[in-house]
């Protein structure tokens, strides 16, 4: 488009009528061959654009399946189970410090919320916006106020307050030096079980003159550690409020994404095969889906015996020679008054069996 405007202009200049020198003929054929080749140059990037943005498509259209709704269970979402995902949606909310939406979801679903259940939250997100912008102390006032609960469930967290605290304190240089050594003092309840960070904070006080960032100490002024307060605050004020460090919603939202593809594909054979009563919508499905490390949140033992997952009703059992079979696996295997592993050729009584817990 430039070219042509340029184009454009000498022939303005020039005049339509004027007769071209040699040198301007030239300077016009060289001028048309740019226009030309860059033309061809955009036409040529513009194809290969196109290509890819439509491999894209097909490539959703074919891993994505527009409809869903073959794997839901019709009358799952009676008022019962209603309720409960609203009051799971209204607690994700009150996690990511949406309050507003919170409210209007609850008016919407005639759902009650008492007011003591909103408070920790609201004070949670204030604490870790605060934190996020640097600001320790809010943090701080919060781990003195719940200091003996935080003990007990052995944290680290008050100390780690007080480390980052005394660090952005080193940062000031030694206009900061006085204060420093003053607020040291707070480090005189953890000594105990922190005394090797207590001193690599007291020995980079030697470097204040220099700066800590010109010092062997530089490690201190890492940028992850308040992240990484962060996290340490969730997790430790989520244990207190006994809640799970993530959102229900969000963990089961995840693996829903990731058990999806396996639940069409398993119910797409079923359908086929018309194979009848294999999934009769019942709590456990016709497959095992692989979730992850992320989703464990349990052990869990399956019989090699009986290659069932153990209950309740159907606890592991230890034998006497160490291994672990199922309840129903020892009553099924023993014969009178002697059972013989099926692992090793060690005979013993079934009554010598030993219920375990995970």
């Amino acid at each position: 488009c430039f070219l042509s405007h340029q184009y454009f202009l000498f022939c303005c200049l020039i005049g339509q009528d004027a007769e071209l020198s040699g040198t301007l003929s030239l300077v016009l054929t060289q001028c048309c061959k740019r226009i030309k080749d860059t033309v061809q140059k955009l036409a040529s990037d513009h194809k290969d654009i196109h290509s890819s943005v439509s491999r894209v498509g097909k490539a959703i259209d074919k891993n994505f399946d527009s409809d869903i709704s073959s794997v839901g269970i019709d009358g799952c979402w009676q008022a019962d189970s209603q309720r409960l995902l609203n009051e799971v949606m209204v607690e994700h909310f009150f996690r990511q410090g949406m309050l507003d939406v919170a409210e209007e979801l609850c008016q919407e679903s005639g759902l009650s919320v008492d007011p003591s259940q909103k408070e920790p939250f609201v004070e949670l997100n204030r604490i870790l916006e605060a934190l996020k912008v640097r600001v320790l102390r809010p943090a701080l006032e919060w781990a003195v106020s719940n200091r003996e609960m935080l003990i007990a469930q052995n944290s680290s967290l008050e100390f780690k307050l007080h480390r980052l605290y005394f660090i952005s304190l080193l940062m000031g240089g030694t206009t900061n030096q006085r204060e420093a050594l003053q607020y040291a003092k707070n480090f005189q309840p953890f000594a105990l079980n922190h005394q090797k960070d207590i001193q690599v904070l007291m020995g980079s006080l030697v470097y204040l003159r220099q700066g800590i960032e010109n010092s062997p100490y530089v490690h201190l002024l890492d940028a992850n550690q308040w992240a990484d307060i962060c996290d340490i605050f969730t997790r430790d004020a989520c244990a207190l409020l006994g809640l799970s460090v993530e959102s229900p919603l969000s963990v089961s939202f995840s693996a829903g994404c990731v058990a999806l593809p396996a639940l069409i594909n398993i119910k797409a054979v079923i359908e086929q095969r018309q194979c009848t009563g294999v999934w009769n919508q019942k709590d456990e499905l016709p497959i095992e889906v692989d979730l992850g490390k992320k989703c464990w949140y349990h052990s869990i033992f399956a019989c090699p015996i009986l290659r069932q997952q153990t209950t309740d009703n159907n606890p592991p059992m230890k034998l006497v020679c160490g291994h672990i079979i199922s309840r129903d696996a020892l009553n099924k295997m023993f014969n009178g008054s002697k059972l013989k592993c099926p692992y090793c050729p060690m005979e013993q009584s079934p009554g010598d069996a030993k219920q375990i817990f995970f």
